[in-house]
C-alpha cells in the first residue's frame, strides 16, 4: 500500500475518532460546567474557568473536525482548504488549546482523583475530563505529526505546502 492509501483510510479514522472523543468531552465539560452554575460556592472561580476552556475546547475541536472531516471525504486533493497548510494551521492551533486544556485540568485535580479518598463533589466526572483531554491531545498530536510527514513529502514533489494531503 502506498502513503497516499494509508491517508486515505487513516484521515477519516482518525478525525472520526477526534470527533467522538471531542463529543464526550464537550458532554462532560458542558454538564460540568452547568452543575458550576448552578452551585457557585462548590468551585473556585480556577476550577469553573479550567472547566469551560475545556469546554471551548471541545466545541472548538468538534466543530473544525468535522468540517475537515466532510471537506477530506468531499475533495482530498483538490481544495485549498484540505490542503498540507491548512490542515497544519487548524492542528497547531488544536494542539496548543488541547495542551492547555489538559494540563489545566490535570494541574487542577493534582494529577488524578482517588475517589475513595478525595471529597471532590464531581470527582468521577473530573477523572473523565483529565482522561479524554489526554487522549484527545494525543490523537492530535499524531495527526500533527502525520500532516508534518505529508507537508515534507509534498515540498519534495514540488507541491509546496498548498498541496494535498494524498
Amino acid at each position: 500500500m502506498t502513503m497516499d492509501t494509508h491517508v486515505r483510510r487513516g484521515h477519516p479514522i482518525t478525525f472520526g475518532l477526534i470527533i467522538l472523543f471531542g463529543i464526550i468531552e464537550l458532554a462532560f465539560s458542558a454538564w460540568l460546567t452547568s452543575e458550576f452554575n448552578k452551585h457557585p460556592e462548590d468551585r473556585t472561580l480556577g476550577q469553573q474557568d479550567r472547566v469551560r476552556f475545556t469546554l471551548f475546547a471541545s466545541i472548538w475541536t468538534v466543530v473544525f473536525s468535522a468540517l475537515f472531516f466532510i471537506l477530506f471525504m468531499h475533495s482530498a486533493n483538490g481544495s485549498v482548504l484540505t490542503s498540507v497548510l491548512s490542515h497544519l494551521i487548524f492542528l497547531a492551533l488544536t494542539w496548543i488549546i488541547w495542551t492547555a486544556a489538559a494540563v489545566a485540568v490535570t494541574q487542577m485535580i493534582g494529577g488524578g482523583l482517588n475517589c475513595r479518598l478525595d471529597e471532590f463533589v464531581y470527582c468521577d466526572q473530573l477523572n473523565v475530563l483529565e482522561a479524554f483531554a489526554w487522549l484527545i491531545w494525543l490523537l492530535v498530536t499524531f495527526a500533527t505529526i502525520v500532516v508534518i510527514v505529508r507537508g515534507i513529502s509534498a515540498l519534495r514533489r514540488g507541491d509546496g505546502y498548498r498541496g494535498g494531503l494524498v
